[in-house]
């Protein structure tokens, strides 16, 4: 994992476009007359920079073996008294299943919780969505509720299964908890 540069333009749209029909039932939409969004891939790059300087997203690439195989961002994050931030993610088809997105992101939770002190890490998930869903269960994060219409995906308002982490539930961390579990 790093981060998001500009330079994985190419990458990202190559494995955006080979992936167009796996990704797009999940894929985040912009509501109509919404203009706040960039529409390039430069556009995007320079936002979640700005909100990395201001310590409000963490941008990351997946690889493997120095290849672009997706791509996990905390978002919203917040300071103060709540101290959370919020997770996204996708992978390449051809890497999907193989534990890579599991370990990806226990590995930034573990980040969040000891570098930059957050408390909380969520993770919203279409109920459709079972790759998704796997990937909170593999890392045994709990499921904190339901969200009618949280966010604009595929062209409309979806609801969303809502989990959680915080730092008390995984005093070793989370990719220490991921790797038990998986040798059980």
């Amino acid at each position: 994992m790093r981060p998001l540069l500009t330079s994985d333009g190419t990458a990202w749209k190559l494995a955006r476009m080979a992936n167009r029909e796996w990704l797009q039932p999940w894929e985040a939409t912009v509501p109509p007359g919404d203009d706040s969004v960039p529409r390039t891939f430069r556009g995007m790059v320079r936002d979640l920079h700005r909100q990395a300087r201001d310590g409000r997203a963490l941008p990351m690439v997946v690889t493997v073996a120095d290849e672009f195989a997706g791509q996990l961002t905390i978002s919203n994050i917040v300071g103060g008294s709540a101290r959370f931030g919020q997770a996204g993610y996708w992978i390449d088809r051809k890497y999907a299943g193989r534990g890579i997105m599991p370990t990806a992101l226990a590995m930034l939770v573990d980040y969040c919780f000891i570098v930059m002190e957050l408390h909380r890490v969520e993770v919203a998930i279409r109920p459709e969505n079972t790759a998704s869903l796997r990937v909170v269960e593999k890392l045994g994060l709990t499921e904190v509720g339901f969200a009618p219409h949280y966010l604009h995906i595929d062209g409309s308002w979806r609801d969303h299964r809502l989990f959680a982490v915080t730092a008390e539930e995984v005093p070793g961390g989370l990719l220490r908890r991921l790797t038990r579990e998986s040798r059980s």
